[in-house]
């Protein structure tokens, strides 16, 4: 299966090149403002892509999804699956997709570190391939300034579970690749800090519970 990866778009998407594959996953933060015509904007660029299939989960710009979910439901196409907690199996490869982050001044999705926010990741199931989640592990391509904004309780939660490769953004400036023992790890922000989408998308397969990266950040295609 190869899996395109991307996020943090935010309403630039237009200006993304993706390549072909066989599963789109936007990690979040597809939009500035969050309000409905925007996503509108962003779902009809999804349904216009070659992708079989598309996943997405929402990020701390994309408040409709937290403010007004029956709404945002509502502005989801057939073709394109929105994980909020949730998970879907594509051919066998299990994902998972969570929009929470650790407190992040007054954006959507925030939870305080520690109690609230382990709820959710003890919702992730053993036995995932594909992990999706907007905020990074903590201490993993999660440098803000000189602070790891990353989740403490998230990075446990991968260490237990394991996924073959786990995929976020949210820290534009940390973008790459890493390992946290057997998994993948992947910040595939397309925009910098200052908010231009000019990083390329990430490409991956994955065959017998390995994923192998073929094109990104400081990769050749």
């Amino acid at each position: 299966m190869r899996i395109v990866a991307i996020s943090d778009t935010h309403h630039r998407h237009e200006q993304v090149v993706v390549p072909d594959g066989d599963v789109l996953v936007h990690a979040g933060d597809l939009t500035r403002s969050g309000d409905p015509a925007e996503v509108i904007e962003v779902m009809r660029w999804l349904t216009r892509l070659p992708h079989r299939h598309k996943i997405f989960i929402a990020g701390n710009h994309d408040w409709v999804f937290e403010l007004q979910p029956a709404v945002a439901a509502g502005l989801v196409p057939a073709g394109v699956t929105y994980l909020q907690d949730s998970g879907c199996e594509i051919d066998g490869v299990r994902f998972w997709g969570s929009p929470v982050q650790p407190t992040f001044l007054n954006w959507a999705f925030n939870r305080a570190r520690g109690e609230e926010i382990d709820r959710h990741w003890q919702q992730i199931p053993i036995g995932i391939d594909v992990l999706i989640t907007h905020g990074p592990p903590h201490g993993l391509l999660d440098l803000a300034g000189s602070e790891h904004a990353g989740c403490e309780m998230l990075r446990r939660r991968v260490e237990i579970i394991r996924p073959v490769c786990h995929i976020f953004g949210h820290i534009h400036g940390a973008r790459g690749t890493d390992t946290l023992g057997s998994t993948r790890l992947i910040n595939a922000a397309i925009c910098t800090e200052d908010y231009r989408p000019i990083n390329p998308p990430f490409v991956l397969d994955l065959q017998d519970g390995i994923a192998a990266i073929h094109s990104g950040a400081g990769l050749s295609p």
